[in-house]
């Protein structure tokens, strides 16, 4: 899996006229590489040779059903914008409907799981109504956003990659953090625009956009769940800033010293997109970001940080800890997990459609520690696509 992932990044980012060298079962589970990091239809149009022929039709297809659902995501997103009018509510589109909004990507290129929309917190509830009123209903809550399901919904598909079967959810936030890894970092006030009008509203500027993406790679590559499409954000929207955005970007994290969160995605983009990031932007963070990631963050490659990193780790990204006590509040967040952190993996579990039928999330707490401790278990997001790709189902 990490011979795949590699190639495959090295091919998005710089396309060669070689074609790998796989054996039948490294093209079987580049499928699967191809789907959990989210550059299936990018492949299917970037690459310069071929491949087997299944690997062809399935790189085709999953083109067809990214474009297919980016239709029907447009679609709602504009029902959601009408509704959010007549309510005289502000919304800001995150993410991957931002970056398709300004025309870093082409119809069809980018995958979107769902959408993710950002409110202020006094409207919340009425942000929820509106999308209600499209006919979806609250599905969970998690610390970080109220997860909206449509109440028609299919029965979608358990297969490989992207769907247009799949439902699709909406994620209203009222915030935007990460923990890293136990402490929250909070950059909501440089998102938000400075004169928002009623309707679906764009960032404040290029460098908020990029500070979010950067600090949505962040929190994954913690928690060692990158996709490579992350990292192809952050390099084609780094296209579109100049010095002055990325100087707004420095300047307007007077909040949070250094951006030290942004040094492993800026180093791993540059990495793979070495014309990307420029130097001095890079050395400017560089010194405020604890010792310990600065080390990880110079020899870590995607598979290290990214769904291809197979095994479930017991205190993943303990080094992105800025003190001992933090790094010790994270063990003890692991070890012992509040209530609310149990009954949100416990909500995954029944709402989820990768976890169906997989025995990990039905253990105890206590039982999983032990699994940790005595065993190497897989991760259940990782053996998932590879079992799908191989034929099999889980």
């Amino acid at each position: 899996m990490r011979k795949t992932t590699e190639g495959l990044a090295r091919e998005l980012a710089c396309p060669s006229n070689l074609q790998p060298e796989w054996s039948d079962f490294e093209w079987r589970i580049a499928q699967a590489v191809a789907a959990m990091q989210g550059v299936s239809s990018l492949l299917a149009q970037g690459l310069r040779w071929q491949g087997p022929a299944y690997w062809q039709q399935f790189l085709a297809e999953q083109k067809d059903h990214t474009t297919r659902r980016q239709q029907l995501i447009e679609h709602l997103l504009a029902e959601v914008n009408s509704g959010a009018q007549r309510a005289g509510i502000a919304l800001v589109a995150l993410k991957g409907a931002a970056l398709n909004a300004i025309g870093i990507y082409r119809a069809g290129e980018r995958p979107m799981g769902d959408i993710d929309l950002l409110v202020r917190e006094t409207d919340a509830d009425a942000a929820g109504r509106v999308i209600m009123a499209l006919g979806y209903s609250k599905a969970f809550i998690t610390w970080r956003h109220q997860v909206f399901a449509p109440n028609a919904v299919s029965e979608g598909t358990s297969g490989l990659g992207e769907n247009v079967a799949n439902p699709i959810k909406i994620e209203l936030h009222t915030r935007i953090a990460e923990r890293l890894p136990a402490l929250e970092t909070d950059i909501t006030a440089l998102a938000f625009p400075s004169h928002p009008h009623p309707g679906i509203n764009a960032y404040r500027s290029v460098a908020s956009l990029m500070a979010h993406l950067l600090l949505h790679a962040a929190g994954n590559m913690r928690a060692r769940a990158l996709r490579l499409v992350q990292l192809h954000d952050i390099a084609l929207l780094a296209t579109r800033m100049d010095g002055h955005d990325w100087e707004e970007l420095l300047s307007g994290s007077s909040r949070h010293p250094g951006l030290w969160w942004s040094l492993p995605p800026l180093t791993l983009t540059a990495r793979y997109y070495s014309a990307a990031i420029p130097r001095w932007v890079i050395s400017a963070v560089e010194p405020a970001c604890p010792l310990l990631l600065r080390q990880c963050s110079r020899r870590h490659r995607l598979a290290d940080v990214s769904w291809s990193n197979l095994r479930i780790r017991a205190f993943p990204g303990i080094e992105w800890s800025r003190s001992p006590r933090e790094a010790l509040s994270f063990v003890m967040s692991r070890v012992r997990p509040s209530r609310v952190a149990l009954a949100e993996l416990e909500q995954a579990a029944t709402t989820e459609q990768w976890t169906t039928g997989i025995p990990w999330y039905g253990l105890s707490h206590h039982r999983r520690i032990l699994r940790w401790v005595f065993s190497r278990p897989p991760r259940m997001q990782t053996i998932g696509p590879v079992l799908s790709a191989l034929g099999d189902e889980h």
